[in-house]
């Protein structure tokens, strides 16, 4: 199965390690996602239905519009892609006016102009909620037409939802399987970049989120696979799973020499 891109750019998306989380996702019916974020696994697995959700409403009511209004939102946001839009000037704009609008529909619109025109695809509020990422200076920005559409089509047996990830997971009913890719903890003190919601997971959210996922499967029979660095703490949180070990590359250092494969964990409660 050749694998299909999310039509987002996301710091820390999974499309690398589609095959390695696919290899070790049980069987279900539903596939629960409570950090979503771009969808690659979402998209590159096959469940009969899926619940996905994410603390940031700008992404969940994009998700909604792209399923709900397809070919209208792929004809107005083409429309944001021509060249007279691909300039610091204009991005600074729209990014104000993002920052400012009310009106759900065209702040869809210009989250996916932003996503793709501003630097390294991140995700980024400053502490009043305004999305602050720069402008990305890229030739030509793509317009991921296709990607839209088969996000479209495969969303019709998903639901998304907008809440903590805590809700999610107690929501969640046998019968169903849980992936969580929550913002990682740092390979060292000065690498803690984990703040892409105005909301940050803090290291008490990452041992709550691992003893839920063991209490799910203990009590419930749920099983959930987790990712994160492998680091001490890592292992230590994710003591009462099985543990499997993979090499991803790193995307979001600013400097390219810094990109280089590392071990992360694939921690699986079952």
């Amino acid at each position: 199965m050749k694998k299909k891109r999310a039509f987002l750019k996301w710091a820390g998306g999974k499309y690398q390690l589609v095959d390695d989380v696919r290899q070790h996702l049980p069987a279900g019916e539903c596939l629960i996602e409570p950090f979503v974020g771009a969808g690659s696994v979402f998209l590159n697995t096959e469940y009969k239905s899926y619940v996905l959700a994410d603390i940031n409403s700008d992404l969940i009511n994009l998700y909604n519009t792209v399923k709900l209004r397809t070919n209208d939102f792929v004809r107005d946001a083409r429309a944001l892609f021509h060249d007279e839009y691909n300039c610091a000037e204009q991005f600074y704009t729209l990014r104000q006016e993002f920052n400012t609008s009310k009106d759900v529909y065209r702040r869809t619109l210009l989250f996916l102009y932003l996503n793709r025109h501003g630097y390294n695809g991140l995700c980024r509020y400053n502490l009043k909620g305004e999305f602050n990422v720069p402008f990305g200076r890229y030739k030509k920005p793509y317009f991921p037409e296709a990607e839209l559409y088969w996000f479209a089509e495969k969303a019709q047996c998903a639901t998304f939802v907008c809440e903590h990830y805590q809700q999610t997971l107690l929501k969640a009913q046998r019968g169903a399987v849980i992936y969580c890719d929550p913002p990682y903890a740092p390979l060292s003190v000065t690498a803690n970049f984990t703040s892409y919601h105005s909301k940050s997971f803090t290291t008490a959210d990452q041992k709550n989120l691992a003893h839920l996922a063991y209490q799910l499967f203990n009590q419930n029979k749920i099983p959930v696979l987790i990712s994160n660095h492998d680091t001490e703490l890592t292992r230590a949180w994710y003591y009462q799973a099985t543990l499997h070990q993979v090499k991803a590359s790193r995307t979001i250092s600013s400097n390219i020499l810094g990109r280089h494969k590392v071990n992360e964990l694939l921690a699986l409660y079952s």
